[in-house]
């Protein structure tokens, strides 16, 4: 995972390179490799700053953004597979999977299929 440098140590560490300074010296003096204090410089003569990049993405994007409006649609077709759900909104079944996790559905449970444990016989011999 990229570390993110704060702006003080970034103007620090071009502004030695510029008073003098080797890459290699301030890199490791900074403890920051050699290829960041690169970057670093090459930022400040393409923009005259060093500040770090904002409004990247930081994570995924969820497909099904409103969940009000799924739930509404789950509620209205409730005999609907995820894989048919997945097919009406264009998405993977897994995606649907974790939006009804989100909004408090359950796996269908088999009502046919006794978990109690069996009771032993208790009968005299």
């Amino acid at each position: 995972m990229p570390r993110s440098y704060n702006y003080d140590l970034r103007k620090k560490a071009v502004e030695a390179i510029l008073n003098g300074a080797t890459i290699m010296e301030v890199s490791q003096f900074l403890n920051v490799s050699y290829r960041t204090v690169q970057r670093w410089l090459r930022q400040w003569s393409e923009t005259g700053d060093v500040h770090p990049k904002e409004g990247y993405q930081k994570g995924h994007s969820h497909k099904l953004k409103d969940l009000e409006a799924f739930q509404q649609f789950v509620d209205a077709n409730p005999s609907l597979t995820q894989r048919e759900m997945a097919a009406h909104f264009g998405v993977s079944r897994a995606t649907i999977w974790k939006a009804l996790k989100k909004i408090g559905y359950t796996h269908k449970k088999n009502v046919f299929l006794s978990r109690a444990r069996p009771q032993r016989a208790t009968g005299l011999l």
